[in-house]
């Protein structure tokens, strides 16, 4: 009986539990919706913003339109917008852009407020704080509201002010902005510090659109709590180059400011520079864009620079030699000619002037007359005859400049224009002139012609005041003699001088140098130049029958072949016949130098000047 009682009780038992459990969710429900109205009424009749209500990243919650309004008032021009530039230059990670096309730097390029813009400036905040309220509460319905309050608790609410065209003050910020974003490409560049390079890397350039960047600005005040602005920009590219690219444009002897006669301007100095290349670049490479580098280098600074030679460029007169020109009118055209080739003529330092190639092949083409040269000896007419005045004028004038001689011969008998061992003999293929400036300053050679005579200055700086004098000394001398030869052709009984005598000296040269007050600074052997002896030359016819004679007969005093000695820093005429207006060129090759066991081991320019060439002018 207890077994059959305990089964018909069970589902007694189950369907009490069942109402129970039915009750109790009714009650839960009962309350939960008590509560939810409650909360709709609660949330219906709020004066305040729900809970985490965020308009423009302010927290309003809780706060009446009236309280929210204030509070952005005060906050919101202390807010902040960070503007990033994109990555102009490969130069490790940035960050994405919205868009997720172009790189910008991790850090923002400036960081502006609300107030420094003057975004609010034009912001009704009352009006504008009650019209997100209304919206977003105000309005809702009687559920609704209770539904948008729970949400609200459990998540953040952002809102933004509606913001109108009018309240957009910025622009003029904007426009500042954008010209203090963009900037011009800076190519690679470098700058010489006492024992090192300092190389700037190359940078590119940005150019900001003031337009631009303004829509970029309105999107980011439209977004809800954005911060960040993504200036929009071009990259202008900048010229780059490598450390062996530098060592090229750097490396090298020192170099004085010079002077470019083609456009009549000053040259500016080069320093002289060398440094490792390697270590360079790796230097280079390990700095980022627009950084300054210190690679350390070894030197030199040029003695002028393009200031000091402004001030100076060809002020003084370092040289100069005035000779007469005489002779035949084509022996004058041809002097003229040739020194004008040779005015305004430029040199920087360390610039070689060569004679022959100043002035070209000497030929009629040209306006270049046959003159007497001297051609294997002989006096004859060739085209350019003359032009060795220029030369021997010119060679005078550098050595008063105190220049340095490269090259030069002497004449082959000497010259009646110009003081021995002082003259230059030249030759198209055959002996040139060549001096070399070997001051720190440009020179220029200055010619002119007037009334018969031919100037030569040497233009340049004279830093010190020194000057030259050059003095001759005669060494020996060899006389002519008389020779006779028959000639079928005479009348007989007659002569005729053929070939007029020239007596042959050896002449050395000195250069002296004096300072600014006339002290001698030093007196250095300069040449030596071997004149050669020339016979005077009778051609007679047949003898006349002999006729018987009484006393005795001599010969002319002027056979015997002296002439007199010639005193330093004076022209001595040659004894006999010389022909003064004999000088030219044929482009024979000079005779060797002559040695003598008795002189001093010649110098370059000794070994010029004891060179006698066959044929001159």
């Amino acid at each position: 009986m207890e077994e059959i009682t305990k089964e018909t009780m069970a589902p007694q038992h189950k369907a009490t539990g069942k109402r129970r459990a039915l009750l109790a969710a009714g009650i839960s429900l009962s309350v939960m919706a008590a509560a939810y109205l409650g909360l709709c009424i609660y949330a219906s009749h709020s004066d305040a913003f729900f809970p985490n209500t965020i308009i423009d990243g302010v927290d309003v919650s809780g706060l009446t339109p009236a309280q929210a309004a204030q509070t952005l008032r005060d906050a919101i021009p202390e807010k902040t917008l960070d503007f990033y530039l994109p990555l102009a230059d490969e130069a490790g990670d940035g960050v994405s852009a919205p868009e997720g096309e172009t790189l910008y730097e991790t850090s923002p390029a400036a960081t502006v407020t609300y107030r420094d813009l003057g975004v609010t400036e034009a912001l009704d905040h009352d009006a504008a704080v009650q019209q997100l309220f209304d919206r977003t509460q105000g309005q809702e319905g009687f559920l609704a509201s209770g539904w948008s309050y729970l949400s609200r608790l459990f998540g953040e609410y952002a809102l933004s002010l509606p913001l109108e065209p009018e309240a957009y003050t910025f622009r003029t910020e904007t426009a500042q902005l954008a010209e203090t974003f963009s900037r011009e490409p800076q190519d690679t560049s470098y700058a010489l510090a006492e024992d090192s390079l300092q190389v700037t890397l190359a940078q590119n350039g940005l150019s900001v659109s003031h337009t631009a960047l303004e829509r970029a600005v309105e999107e980011a005040l439209s977004a809800y709590c954005q911060s960040e602005v993504y200036v929009p920009a071009a990259v202008l590219p900048a010229q780059t180059m490598t450390a062996q690219v530098l060592f090229d444009a750097v490396s090298g002897e020192a170099k004085n400011a010079g002077y470019d006669a083609a456009t009549d301007s000053i040259t500016p100095e080069q320093p002289g520079v060398t440094f490792d290349v390697e270590t360079a670049q790796a230097a280079m490479d390990a700095a980022g864009p627009g950084a300054t580098v210190s690679i350390p280098a070894q030197i030199e600074s040029p003695a002028v620079t393009a200031e000091e030679l402004s001030a100076v460029l060809f002020r003084d007169v370092l040289g100069e030699c005035r000779t007469h020109v005489s002779g035949t009118a084509a022996r004058i055209n041809n002097v003229r000619l040739s020194a004008a080739a040779c005015d305004g003529v430029v040199l920087n330092s360390g610039d070689v002037f060569s004679y022959n190639e100043t002035t070209g092949q000497r030929t009629a083409a040209k306006g270049y007359q046959a003159a007497p040269a001297y051609v294997q000896g002989q006096t004859v007419d060739e085209i350019g005859g003359g032009v060795c005045q220029t030369s021997s004028t010119l060679y005078y004038a550098c050595l008063r400049a105190d220049l340095a001689i490269t090259e030069r011969y002497a004449h082959r008998y000497v010259p009646a224009y110009i003081d021995w061992g002082m003259d230059a003999t030249v030759s198209w293929g055959g002996p040139d002139y060549k001096f070399t400036n070997d001051t720190d300053y440009p020179i220029k050679i200055d010619t002119s012609y007037s009334n018969g005579y031919l100037t030569v200055r040497i233009l340049g700086t004279n830093v010190d005041g020194t000057y030259v004098r050059m003095t001759n000394e005669v060494l020996s001398k060899t006389p002519w003699e008389t020779v006779y030869e028959d000639d079928p052709t005479l009348p007989a009984g007659t002569e005729q001088v053929q070939t007029s005598p020239y007596t042959g000296y050896r002449v050395r040269s000195y250069r002296n140098v004096y300072s600014a007050d006339g002290a001698l600074l030093s007196s250095t052997y300069e040449a030596t130049s071997d004149y050669k002896s020339r016979d005077r030359v009778i051609v007679r016819g047949p003898a006349l029958p002999e006729v018987p004679a009484s006393g005795t007969a001599e010969l002319p005093a002027e056979e015997t072949g002296t002439a007199p000695e010639q005193p330093p820093e004076t022209a001595a005429p040659s004894e006999g016949t010389v022909d003064p207006a004999a000088d030219g060129e044929t482009g024979q090759t000079p005779e060797p130098p002559s040695s003598q066991t008795s002189e001093p081991p010649p110098s370059q320019s000794d070994q010029a000047g004891t060179s006698v060439p066959s044929t001159e002018r």
